[in-house]
């Protein structure tokens, strides 16, 4: 983060570059860092296994609702509680709220110890609702909402492409690409080898393409920061607010469900991580890149990334105090 703030201030036109290497509204640079971090993540879900996830409607039925009804609705509150007064911020949180995480939180979920293969069965699950459901879920939080409890609408149009791009790119790319490696991987010698041997070589990467991404996140951001703190501070509180309870709530509701620590630590991190490629292209795809809601999906990652490594330690603080398994 440190590292980022001080490219981002001092190498000149560093953010012109890095902006400038996209394919339509995907930013390259970061699409190879998180596919970079996700690929090892990935490569070591046992995916024959992942069918005794969807058995569990106990875990799937909550995360739905969790990531569906609660969290959305949860931030339309903060955002309206915290950020009255500033329209598009308000709506750019908004829109982070509806993104729900279908990438990063693959690492938070593996550096936390949880359970993999429900990972990946909740981030698949997220991953059509998204496409499904996100313009449907934009329209009623802006327009029909607001326009129930009397506060002001916005309007807005989603690309529907545009969410499918980010579905494609950063989830379906490496989990094609963990899928077919450990399908051929195994076949080729065996699960012992490639679990003991295989996977050990390229799990350190997983760390790599996530600190790359952390000072890019910052590197392009980070003029951004130190010139409007004060609007970086307006929206990051309702964040900070946002993932700390979101989290609690998940901890919470898994332990008292019984589901275990692996998975009760997957259904914390699935609900309260936020797809912000998509929040980030969604906002400057529909109100502009100099727009207050392109500004507040780019504070989110710069929140969440903190905030969320540093709950990797709370869920394994709580593993030892309050789960036996």
């Amino acid at each position: 983060m440190g590292l980022g703030l001080v490219l981002g201030k001092t190498v000149p036109h560093l953010n012109e570059s890095l902006e400038a290497l996209k394919i339509g509204q995907v930013s390259l640079p970061i699409a190879v860092g998180l596919l970079v971090m996700m690929y090892p993540v990935l490569a070591k879900v046992r995916y024959n296994q992942t069918s005794s996830v969807l058995t569990d409607k106990k875990l799937l039925i909550t995360s739905l609702v969790i990531n569906w009804l609660l969290a959305p609705a949860f931030m339309f509150t903060l955002a309206w509680v915290f950020l009255p007064d500033l329209p598009e911020y308000r709506t750019g949180l908004i829109i982070v709220g509806l993104a729900r995480c279908i990438a990063m939180v693959m690492i938070w979920n593996d550096l936390a110890c949880g359970d993999r293969e429900s990972a990946a069965v909740l981030v698949l699950i997220n991953s059509v609702f998204q496409v499904l459901a996100f313009s449907l879920m934009g329209w009623f939080y802006l327009q029909i909402l607001p326009a129930w409890l009397g506060l002001p609408v916005t309007s807005a149009h989603f690309s529907l492409w545009t969410i499918t791009l980010s579905v494609l790119v950063f989830l379906g790319i490496p989990l094609l690409a963990g899928f077919l490696t450990r399908v051929w991987g195994e076949r080729a010698r065996g699960r012992t080898w490639y679990e003991e041997k295989f996977l050990p070589i390229i799990s350190p990467w997983a760390l790599y393409g996530l600190l790359f991404t952390i000072t890019l996140l910052f590197a392009l951001q980070g003029k951004t920061i130190l010139e409007r703190p004060w609007d970086v501070a307006r929206i990051a509180l309702p964040l900070l607010v946002y993932f700390l309870v979101i989290f609690t709530a998940g901890m919470i509701i898994g332990k008292t469900l019984n589901l275990g620590y692996a998975k009760t630590t997957t259904l914390a991190f699935t609900a309260a991580g936020n797809n912000f490629e998509l929040a980030i292209a969604v906002a400057i795809g529909t109100f502009g890149v100099t727009s207050g809601q392109a500004l507040a999906g780019v504070v989110g990652p710069l929140i969440e990334v903190p905030v969320l490594v540093a709950l990797v330690y709370v869920a394994l603080w709580a593993r030892q105090r309050y789960f036996l398994d």
